[in-house]
């Protein structure tokens, strides 16, 4: 048996799960989502518990229980409590700012990158002085949030020499020492 597919997922007050021809919607107050489920995996809502359980045991069909649990739970989770992610800017002369939904990176290059993100992703900038600019990004939506994430990290992904780039707060990076080690 899959262990994260056959977890329980326990359906929060103020979020309503309906499930109709394979396709599970879920509406919360952060908004509302819905996912297409494999028809190998058959979903059941009883007492605000909804869990998955396959047929067969094959090696394809364990690992979709498990995928399907996952993507359902984060939709539950989105829903009712939302996801945040926040990237700094680390480097000389980085700036971010936002208007509404289009986000300005300067990250060292001759022109600044205009970014338009996606309606459901919500971004907030933060600039204080002496210290590395912020950019905040919160959806419903985990998948779409990282995709987002990813993409801005792309501009100008954290290098290992003096730490410069976009990275994630809290994000660890391996750090090489350079030609002066060797002396």
């Amino acid at each position: 048996m899959s262990r994260i597919g056959k977890m329980p997922i326990s359906i929060p007050g103020g979020v309503t799960v309906t499930i109709k021809d394979n396709v599970v919607t879920v509406k919360g107050p952060k908004g509302e989502l819905s996912q297409k489920v494999d028809p190998r995996i058959k979903l059941t809502l009883e007492d605000g518990v909804l869990t998955l359980e396959r047929n067969v045991d094959d090696k394809e069909e364990r690992s979709l229980h498990g995928l399907y649990r996952s993507l359902v739970n984060n939709m539950v989770v989105g829903v009712s409590e939302g996801y945040t992610k926040t990237l700094e800017l680390i480097g000389v002369g980085f700036r971010a700012s936002n208007e509404g939904q289009l986000l300005e990176l300067a990250v060292g290059y001759s022109h600044p990158i205009f970014i338009l993100l996606p309606d459901e992703v919500k971004v907030e900038t933060k600039m204080e002085r002496n210290k590395a600019p912020l950019v905040s990004l919160t959806s419903a939506d985990k998948q779409l949030l990282g995709q987002v994430c990813a993409k801005i990290r792309t501009f100008r992904k954290p290098e290992p020499y003096k730490g410069k780039g976009i990275r994630f707060v809290g994000e660890n990076i391996r750090r090489k020492s350079g030609k002066s080690a060797a002396k």
